[in-house]
């Protein structure tokens, strides 16, 4: 991606950032946590977002990427058993199917679960059959909010498609994943429905800080995957000093801050977890509140280093 095209672009649109830099009377830089003009509101009582299609979306939930068969089932019930209510999942995760089930052996009404689910670009030529499918594997009748996984061809033909399962009634909200200010730029004028969620890859060391704003003021809801960095770096990250001093502070643990450092730049989170006890605590979030101090010393901590190829 072309970062340097992409901040010099949200400079010259958004002269003030998301975040507005101030001192201490010690003189440390301190962040303060103000969305850019439009940008959708959390609402840290009932846990939710309002999309710009009209529903509300949890902040908090479960990513299923590499949680097969039993294990998804399993988490999947843990989670809605605890109180969790936003599920992610893909055609590319190949446990649409188990997730389903999972929905089902909770006991929890389907109307009170929100279904996330991706179409990757294999699909794009079938868009319409591809959303069928996934009803299918799901088990549901509607799909509260579908993605396109990434950018490839046919994508705005694929959205089209889905534009047309949202007025049929299939497809609540839709979105993309993966996608950037120059491919938004590009993309949106040729499509009809705004996105209502923009998904990409966003923790403390790929902090996304130029392109987060631009997709909020938009009044697009931004949702952050690998929020512990990912597979192979989630131990460095939750071992990070700084994230362990703040948790300390707050007798809580470091993947609590990490992702309540998401949900207070409205970053809406779904770390992916087949440990009961970690579902559990991962919902566990709203308890405690960040300060600018410590909201600015994880900005700090950016490096711009992504973890996967998307």
């Amino acid at each position: 991606m072309k970062k340097t095209f992409a901040i010099f672009l949200v400079l010259l649109m958004f002269p003030v950032c998301c975040c507005a830099i101030g001192e201490t009377e010690n003189g440390d830089a301190e962040m303060s946590n103000i969305l850019p003009d439009g940008a959708p509101q959390f609402d840290f009582e009932t846990k939710t977002v309002r999309l710009n299609s009209g529903y509300d979306m949890p902040i908090v939930g479960l990513g299923t990427y590499a949680l097969d068969d039993e294990t998804c089932v399993n988490s999947v019930v843990t989670l809605l058993q605890n109180g969790g209510r936003l599920i992610d999942t893909a055609y590319m995760y190949h446990n649409e199917a188990s997730v389903g089930e999972g929905i089902r052996v909770s006991g929890v009404p389907r109307e009170e679960v929100f279904v996330t689910t991706k179409l990757y670009p294999n699909q794009f030529s079938y868009a319409a059959q591809a959303i069928d499918s996934a009803l299918s594997a799901l088990g549901v009748d509607y799909i509260d909010l579908l993605l396109l996984h990434h950018p490839g061809e046919g994508d705005v033909e694929a959205y089209k498609a889905m534009e047309q399962a949202v007025a049929d009634g299939k497809i609540r909200s839709v979105g993309l994943s993966n996608w950037y200010v120059e491919e938004l730029e590009s993309f949106l004028p040729q499509i009809t429905i705004m996105p209502a969620v923009v998904q990409n890859e966003i923790h403390p060391y790929y902090q996304e800080n130029d392109v987060i704003p631009y997709i909020q003021s938009k009044g697009i809801v931004v949702e952050g995957w690998y929020p512990f960095g990912g597979r192979g770096y989630t131990a460095e990250l939750l071992g990070n000093a700084t994230i362990s001093a703040v948790a300390k502070a707050h007798g809580v643990s470091s993947a609590q801050v990490i992702l309540r450092w998401n949900l207070q730049k409205g970053v809406v989170v779904i770390p992916g977890s087949s440990n009961p006890e970690h579902i559990k605590e991962n919902l566990d979030v709203f308890g405690f509140e960040l300060t600018e101090s410590e909201m600015a010393q994880i900005n700090a901590l950016d490096r711009g280093e992504k973890h996967d190829w998307y």
